[in-house]
């Protein structure tokens, strides 16, 4: 009898536990990522989502995703899927909170998916090789192989387009990029693909032999994707996010940080810049690699620094005197011990350490625009570039911010300015163009780099804390 009532009672505590946990109030999204402090975020590895720079992750998706967490006071839990089907599918079955991949806001997607604001414009462009098949309409694409990613924006718009031209054909790839399929073009493997703006601009510095025929959409937003189950708490703080980061600026600055040194980057000289790469860049790569472990620098941008100043030509001479691998001036290299500027190891060894200064005397701003503030004194002087920051300051303006010194420094060309400054005139668009250089040569030789390493297995998922980017 005494095990009769103490079965039942047993029975009657689980029945009320289970109907007070029913009763109890379920946490929403958002709550379930403040109690965790972990914000999981489904991404790819590209140029224009997430990848690692010369300071550690970033990217523009990486950079937004990481000021959204800081706003919610958690870290971020990156998880890598290089596979668009399959990312879309995890992202729709709620594997990760939100997916930050340079998706476009497209009627098909909505079906299964939520999207927070949209974030950049962009269109759909169709891309040929120059010397191959030029096309110049739809209808010429029926004459060349067209291969597409599978599930993914570029396919609704050509399903969109067959409507009007039923013999238009492609191919879709389902475990193809869409950088590599803009490589294959470059590789004449295909004839052509679609790709949007944002990613061509970035991958024609690899590749200036992919051109551009024409838009084949009009202009389209990328946004986070969000998984239709579920409460919209989360989307709603995106939301909220987005829209502050708007108002104040930030946005605007976050995508000049990443595209800004694009749109003037010259595609003719890519192929001297390449063909230097193979060449001349073997003979002193070691002199690189030592100079930048012995000033903590990366070897690549200080190699990316040689060749905006001599294309690593230890014996190149400026009219203004300066000469050598890292082109010093005779004042400099007396300053730095160097006896022979033409050494080309002296003058790596020279100019590493003058970087590695100036990068140092910018303690007060932060990476990556730290970097950059060093690179633009390295040219124009550091006094100067201090000069630029007040105007900066004068023009209500982030002095810290290297997306609004650089549109103070050619003002320094103005009497206007340059006479309330300390330092005075100096051509203040030079080192701009120098920078944006330097950034370009880098990305390229960091991007040959990696393409000719040995394959490396890389973590599907990595935990970054928190921390402020913008």
């Amino acid at each position: 009898m005494r095990k009769l009532l103490f079965s039942s009672f047993v029975a009657i505590a689980a029945l009320v536990a289970l109907a007070l946990n029913a009763c109890a109030p379920q946490r929403s999204t958002l709550e379930e990522v403040l109690a965790s402090g972990e914000l999981r975020v489904l991404t790819r590895n590209s140029p224009t989502t997430y990848y690692l720079g010369p300071h550690g992750p970033t990217g523009p998706e990486y950079d937004l995703v990481q000021a959204f967490a800081d706003s919610l006071g958690v870290k971020v839990r990156l998880i890598e899927e290089e596979n668009l089907p399959l990312l879309l599918k995890r992202i729709a079955r709620g594997e990760a909170h939100l997916a930050a991949a340079g998706l476009t806001i497209t009627e098909s997607r909505k079906r299964f998916l939520r999207f927070g604001p949209g974030y950049q414009t962009i269109t759909q462009q169709v891309v040929y090789r120059r010397g191959g098949v030029h096309p110049r309409s739809i209808a010429d694409l029926v004459d060349g192989q067209l291969e597409v990613v599978a599930h993914s924006s570029h396919v609704d718009q050509l399903k969109a387009l067959q409507t009007k031209y039923p013999d238009l054909d492609w191919t879709e790839s389902e475990d193809t990029t869409s950088t590599e399929l803009l490589n294959l073009v470059a590789e004449e493997v295909i004839d052509f693909t679609i790709a949007d703006s944002n990613e061509v601009s970035l991958v024609r510095r690899y590749h200036p032999e992919v051109q551009v025929a024409f838009d084949i959409s009009g202009e389209q937003q990328l946004a986070w994707a969000f998984p239709r189950r579920g409460d919209d708490s989360l989307l709603l703080a995106a939301q909220r996010f987005f829209k502050k980061l708007r108002k104040s600026g930030e946005l605007k600055h976050l995508l000049a940080r990443h595209y800004g040194h694009v749109s003037n980057y010259d595609y003719a000289g890519t192929p001297t810049y390449l063909r230097h790469v193979n060449r001349r860049l073997p003979n002193y790569r070691e002199l690189f690699e030592k100079a930048a472990r012995e000033n903590a620098l990366d070897w690549m941008l200080l190699a990316a620094v040689a060749y905006q100043e001599s294309h690593w030509n230890p014996l190149a001479v400026s009219p203004t005197g300066v000469r050598g691998m890292m082109m010093l001036t005779r004042t400099t290299a007396r300053q730095l011990g160097i006896a022979k500027r033409t050494d080309p190891a002296q003058s790596i060894e020279g100019g590493a350490r003058y970087l590695r200064d100036l990068i140092d005397r910018f303690a007060d701003i932060p990476e990556p625009d730290r970097t950059w503030f060093a690179l633009a004194a390295y040219n124009v002087g550091y006094g100067h570039v201090r000069d630029a920051m007040w105007i900066t300051e004068q023009r209500d303006g982030d002095p810290t911010r290297w997306a609004d010194v650089k549109e103070s420094l050619p003002l320094l060309r103005r009497k206007k300015w340059y006479r309330k400054t300390k330092y005075g005139y100096a051509r203040g668009h030079e080192p701009v163009r120098y920078v944006e250089n330097i950034r370009s040569y880098y990305e390229i030789l960091r991007w040959l780099i990696k393409r000719d390493a040995p394959p490396q297995k890389t973590p599907k998922s990595i935990l970054v804390f928190s921390s402020p980017v913008l």
